[in-house]
């Protein structure tokens, strides 16, 4: 991926470095580059959360097998070089169908320290202009997914609201002016942000790009293949599983994830297959696996 450096390189160890290596490497680097001992040196805090990125995914298990498998996709990367750097709603304005949102994680009243930091207002601007309101809207794992129009209520007026496809929970979208009225000398009204709960899923989670859930499959399924069906925010889909698969196994449906793009592009649906063993075996399939098992001493299997 375009301007994304493979995380080992990034931290200087191997691919098949040991928990403990990457944590050494991780410590050893964080140090160096730490903003505390690089006040003002831009490159050295664009070092640090490159190496914090590359850490925080190495040193989970699961996302290191899906990085070691799919990359940075297989990781919300494919976010980083789409037109948006990193998450897409994680500041700044965004156009949707016409309309301006703005996106941020701040929380409470303080619009008034959001607008100071994100826009530049001073003090003397903010008092000049009408105050900010807070609303809040619950969406589903699928609204959020895909956008949608909810309707909500300021001062007595129904005012409909677009959310765009991959907003998630606790950003905020900035309605423009639809906030506080405009205070004496001053034509400027005050801002609505609209922030966002999202319902979880019953068997579907979110991370940035990507969604993620897991399928039981039966180890005789596993252990000769088989198709199953998964469910998606696409509805269900046909899933090839190959024989031999291990349990713990990820597997990518490309382009059934979270869009990250403001042209529609989405990230991936990581599967990933849990192989159940049987604890209630009738007589017959003891003997079976019996058989099985004394194939295998004697060579005559594989």
């Amino acid at each position: 991926m375009a301007g994304k450096r493979d995380y080992y390189e990034v931290l200087g160890v191997s691919k098949n470095a040991s928990d403990d290596e990457i944590k050494k490497a991780y410590r050893k680097l964080a140090v160096k580059y730490h903003p505390d001992k690089n006040p003002g040196n831009k490159e050295a805090e664009e070092k640090f959360k490159e190496i914090s990125e590359a850490h925080e995914v190495l040193s989970d298990k699961q996302k290191r097998a899906r990085y070691d498998q799919f990359g940075h996709a297989g990781v919300g990367g494919s976010a980083a070089g789409g037109g948006f750097s990193g998450n897409p709603f994680s500041g700044g304005n965004f156009n949707f169908n016409g309309q301006t949102f703005n996106f941020d994680f701040g929380g409470g009243g303080a619009f008034d320290d959001i607008l100071g930091s994100l826009f530049g207002f001073g003090g003397a601007r903010r008092a000049r202009r009408g105050a900010d309101y807070q609303t809040n809207v619950t969406l589903t794992f699928e609204e959020a997914i895909f956008g949608t129009t909810k309707t909500v209520s300021v001062d007595g007026t129904e005012l409909k609201v677009k959310i765009p496809a991959g907003i998630d929970d606790g950003m905020s979208v900035r309605l423009r002016g639809k906030g506080g009225p405009a205070p004496e000398g001053s034509s400027e009204k005050g801002d609505l942000y609209v922030r966002v709960r999202v319902k979880p899923h019953k068997s579907l989670t979110r991370e940035g790009s990507i969604i993620l859930s897991e399928q039981k499959i039966d180890m005789v399924d596993a252990a000769l293949g088989c198709e199953i069906d998964v469910e998606t925010v696409d509805g269900k889909i046909t899933m090839k599983v190959p024989a031999g698969t291990q349990s713990g196994t990820p597997f990518k449906l490309s382009g059934h994830g979270v869009p990250f793009r403001a042209d529609g592009d989405r990230g991936p649906h990581i599967v990933t297959v849990i192989v159940e063993t049987p604890s209630n075996l009738s007589k017959k399939q003891k003997e079976l696996l019996e058989e099985f098992k004394k194939s295998k001493k004697r060579g005559f299997w594989g």
